[in-house]
């Protein structure tokens, strides 16, 4: 949690300093020019990434598969658009990487297999809260427990 705060409080310094360097190489104005420009670009992206992706997922679903893939590349074309939206040169190399079709793949794969891996855990965690459940229906040859007692009804 700590890591992330320190992230997210030194990412816009780091933006910034880089803004600053890339301007002092440039110039002003066109730097300012590509963030507005990488900004623009990232709109569209995030659009055309959005009807693509609801297309595909519809293809697949028609197919009778599960779009499981499509939806995690459109997810990773949306958030490398996100990135290219927000002002700055590390968030628009961060979102043009996410946009190479092999990086997005293997960023893809790598979310697949730690869902599949953490539904594993989550399925053997399942199965053993299961096995320590008592049961409603008691295998014959076993009595329930019963609780014995004593009550008088006192009416009035």
């Amino acid at each position: 949690m700590r890591a992330f705060l320190l992230l997210f409080l030194l990412f816009p310094v780091l933006e910034l300093y880089v803004f600053f360097k890339v301007s002092t190489a440039i110039g002003f104005f066109p730097a300012l020019l590509l963030i507005i420009a990488g900004s623009l670009f990232g709109v569209l992206v995030v659009r055309v990434a959005g009807l693509a992706t609801a297309f595909k997922a519809r293809e697949s679903l028609n197919r009778g598969e599960l779009p499981a893939q499509q939806m995690l590349e459109g997810l990773m074309l949306a958030l490398g658009g996100g990135l290219l939206v927000l002002p700055g040169f590390i968030s628009d190399a961060a979102g043009l990487l996410l946009l190479f079709p092999p990086v997005r793949r293997f960023l893809v794969n790598r979310l697949r297999k730690r869902a599949e891996e953490q539904a594993i855990r989550q399925r053997a965690f399942a199965e053993d809260f299961e096995a320590a459940r008592p049961r409603a229906h008691q295998p014959l040859g076993r009595e329930p427990n019963v609780i014995e007692g004593e009550f008088e009804h006192r009416d009035k």
